[in-house]
């Protein structure tokens, strides 16, 4: 039988935006909303599909960090001061749900749980999301 299951987690980040022309391409900060829906089996002694502390600890990686796009020649400067994490182009809500859902997968991976991420919704503001759907 396949249970879903729902966690919210908010975070503070700093990103810009290198390949965007506007407001965003300057370093700035967002309290993001980030949503998640997984579903799957149950591990049957515990009846979890996974403890919404991990969620939260995955996502809470990325809390009070500065994201930056690994070619942003900002990176190296802002090292020498204060860590930086990269991606692999720029740090939108919509690359950030993919990341997001990517490190859950990867953790269940390595705990032998099935599961899978249904959906991932990330707030920048009070009025705009990105959606991830499987």
């Amino acid at each position: 039988m396949k249970t879903g299951i729902y966690k919210e987690v908010q975070i503070d980040t700093s990103h810009r935006l290198l390949h965007y022309e506007g407001k965003c391409a300057n370093l700035h900060g967002h309290r993001w909303k980030v949503e998640i829906w997984m579903e799957g089996v149950p591990d049957p002694a515990t009846q979890i599909l996974i403890d919404y502390s991990i969620i939260k600890r995955i996502v809470d990686k990325y809390d009070h960090q500065i994201i930056l796009n690994q070619e942003d020649p900002m990176v190296p400067r802002i090292r020498e001061f204060n860590p930086v994490i990269t991606t692999p182009g720029d740090p939108t809500s919509e690359l950030m749900a993919s990341i997001i859902r990517d490190d859950l997968y990867a953790y269940c991976r390595e705990q032998g749980i099935t599961a899978t991420v249904t959906k991932i919704r990330i707030w920048e503001s009070p009025t705009a999301f990105a959606e991830l759907s499987e």
